[in-house]
C-alpha cells in the first residue's frame, strides 16, 4: 500500500453473534466469518476492500475470545498479518472495544487514524467508499470525530439515523461534502422512516468511524470516564497469548457496556458526519441478505440444491440435502445439518427469538453447528445416543490436539484416511487407513498427523457422560484452557 502523510489503523470490530441470521450463523461461528455474498466472508471482505486506499495499514481486530483462531485462519488465506488481534473476554459493545484498539495503537507511541469497521457489512461501490475514507482521514487529522452517514433510498426502521447540522466549509470539507452533526436518532417507526428519508436532512447510522486514537481516548474521558478508566486497567494486565492480545478477564468484565455513539458521538461537538452512498448494507437479516444477492426472473435468491415451483421474492438456502418449495411468496427458507427456518420475509427479524428460546433450552443449536471447528481442524456428530457418540474427526497436516484425558468416557478411533500419531499413556503408536485404536477411560492421550495430507478418523465415544467439557488438560500447542478437543 502507498506510503501517505498520514496513516490510517483499521480496525475490524468482529465481536457480534449474528442471531438474527441463524441457523446459518451462531454464536461460535457467526456471520462475519462466513461466505454470504461470495467466495470471501464477510471479514475477509472488510480487510480487502481497503487495499486500495493509500495509507492503510495492517488492521487491529477486536474479536470474540472463542473466535481467535477462525479469525487468525481466515487473516492466513488471504495473506494478511493483523497488526494484532485483542481478544475480548466478554462483550461490552464498541466504545469499551474501540477504547482498547487506541490504546493498542498508541502503544508503541504513534497516534494514527482509526477507522473503525464492522467485520460483516456489504459495500458495492469501493471507489466512493475509498474516496469518502480519503477525505475522513484528512478531517480526522484535523481532531474531528467522523462517522459516515449512509444516503437512504428508503425508509427503514432497521437502522438508527443522523440528522445533518451546518455543512462544513469549502476549506474544511475539501473534495467531499461534509456536515456537522445536529443529533443522532434512535431506530424509528415507519411514519416517522419516511419523514426522514425524503426530507434530505437525515442518513443512517452506519456504525463506521474515524478519528485520531488520541482524540477518542480524549473524549472518551470527557464524557465516559468510568469507561475509559476501566478500559486502561483491561490494558494494563493483557498478556501475550501466541499472536493475540488477551485482555483481563476480570477488569473488562467489570467495564460499562456501551456504544460509541451514546458515550462519545452523541455528546461532541468535533462530529462530522460524512454522507456515503456506495451500495452498503449490514446484512442484519435475512431479508437484508436477500436484497444484495442475485436473483432470478421471479425474484428468488437460490443457494445449494434448490427446485422451486411458482415460488416468488424468496430467499431458499440449501445446505446439506435437497429443498423443494411450491406456491411459496416471500418467505425465507435457510436448511442447515441439524436445523431448518422457515418465515415470512417481513418477519425475518423476529429470528433473534427463536435464538433466545433455544438458549433457554440450553440447546447446541444456538451456539454451534454440527460441524465444529477447531484451531487443529475440525470435528463433526454423525450420531449420537444414551452413552455414545460418533464424530468425524479432521486434523489438519502437522497439527495436533490437547494432551488430555477424559474421567467419564472412552474413545474408539478408526483413521480412514492418512495417518495419525498417537499418544496413549506411556507409549507412542502410528495408526494408518482401516487401522484403529482404543483409549480407555482415564488414560492421558494426544492425536497429532505428521503427514501432508488431512488426517481422517471416525471417532467412537461411548460412557457415562459425553459432554464436551469432560476434558483435562495438560499441554496445548494453542494455548486453550477451557472445554472441547
Amino acid at each position: 500500500m502507498k506510503k501517505n502523510h498520514f496513516t490510517i489503523l483499521p480496525v475490524v470490530l468482529s465481536g457480534g453473534s449474528g442471531t438474527r441470521l441463524w441457523p446459518l450463523s451462531r454464536e461460535l461461528y457467526p456471520k462475519q466469518l462466513l461466505p454470504l455474498t461470495g467466495e470471501r466472508t464477510m471479514i475477509q471482505n472488510t480487510v480487502t476492500r481497503l487495499e486500495s486506499i493509500s495509507g492503510v495499514g495492517p488492521p487491529l481486530i477486536v474479536c470474540n475470545e472463542s473466535h481467535r483462531f477462525m479469525v487468525a485462519e481466515q487473516m492466513r488465506l488471504i495473506n494478511v498479518r493483523p497488526s494484532a488481534v485483542v481478544l475480548e473476554p466478554v462483550g461490552r459493545n464498541t466504545a469499551p472495544a474501540v477504547a482498547v484498539a487506541a490504546l493498542q495503537a498508541m502503544k508503541s507511541g504513534n497516534d494514527p487514524v482509526l477507522l473503525v469497521l464492522p467485520a460483516d457489512h456489504v459495500i458495492k461501490d469501493i471507489a466512493a467508499f475509498s474516496k469518502a475514507v480519503t477525505e475522513g482521514a484528512r478531517l480526522a487529522e484535523g481532531g474531528s470525530l467522523i462517522t459516515f452517514g449512509i444516503v437512504p433510498d428508503k425508509p427503514e426502521t432497521g437502522y438508527g439515523y443522523i440528522r445533518k447540522g451546518k455543512r462544513l466549509s469549502s476549506r474544511q470539507a475539501g473534495r467531499l461534502t461534509g456536515w456537522h452533526v445536529d443529533r443522532f436518532e434512535e431506530k424509528p417507526d415507519m411514519e416517522k422512516a419516511q419523514r426522514f428519508a425524503s426530507s434530505g436532512e437525515y442518513l443512517w447510522n452506519s456504525g463506521m468511524f474515524m478519528f485520531r486514537a488520541s482524540r477518542y481516548l480524549e473524549e472518551l474521558k470527557r464524557f465516559a470516564p468510568d469507561i475509559l478508566s476501566a478500559c486502561r486497567k483491561t490494558f494494563k494486565g493483557a498478556v501475550r497469548d501466541l499472536d493475540f492480545t488477551r485482555l483481563d478477564q476480570e477488569a473488562f468484565s467489570d467495564c460499562r457496556s456501551e456504544s460509541i455513539d451514546y458515550a462519545v458521538m452523541e455528546k461532541t461537538d468535533s462530529a462530522v458526519v460524512i454522507p456515503l452512498d456506495a451500495g452498503w448494507n449490514d446484512i442484519g437479516s435475512w431479508s437484508a441478505l436477500w436484497e444484495v444477492l442475485e436473483k432470478d426472473q421471479n425474484g428468488n435468491a437460490v443457494s445449494g440444491d434448490v427446485i422451486l415451483q411458482d415460488v416468488s421474492n424468496s430467499f431458499i438456502y440449501a445446505g446439506n440435502r435437497l429443498v423443494t418449495a411450491v406456491g411459496v411468496k416471500d418467505h425465507i427458507i435457510i436448511e442447515t445439518a441439524d436445523a431448518v427456518l422457515v418465515a415470512e420475509k417481513d418477519k425475518a427479524q423476529k429470528v433473534k427469538n427463536i435464538v433466545a428460546h433455544l438458549k433457554t433450552q440450553k440447546r447446541d443449536e444456538a451456539l454451534l453447528h454440527r460441524r465444529v471447528n477447531r484451531p487443529w481442524g475440525a470435528y463433526e456428530s454423525i450420531d449420537c445416543a444414551d452413552r455414545f457418540q460418533v464424530k468425524r474427526i479432521t486434523v489438519n497436516p502437522g497439527a495436533c490436539l490437547s494432551l488430555q484425558k477424559h474421567h467419564h468416557r472412552a474413545e474408539h478411533w478408526i483413521v480412514v484416511r492418512g495417518t495419525a500419531l498417537i499418544t496413549k499413556g506411556s507409549e507412542v503408536i502410528t495408526v494408518t487407513e482401516n487401522e484403529s485404536t482404543y483409549i480407555p477411560l482415564g488414560t492421558m492421550h494426544r492425536l497429532e498427523n505428521p503427514g501432508k495430507i488431512p488426517l481422517e478418523l471416525i471417532e467412537v465415544q461411548s460412557g457415562s457422560y459425553l459432554g464436551e467439557d469432560d476434558i483435562q488438560r495438560f499441554d496445548d500447542k494453542y494455548g486453550r484452557k477451557g472445554s472441547s478437543k
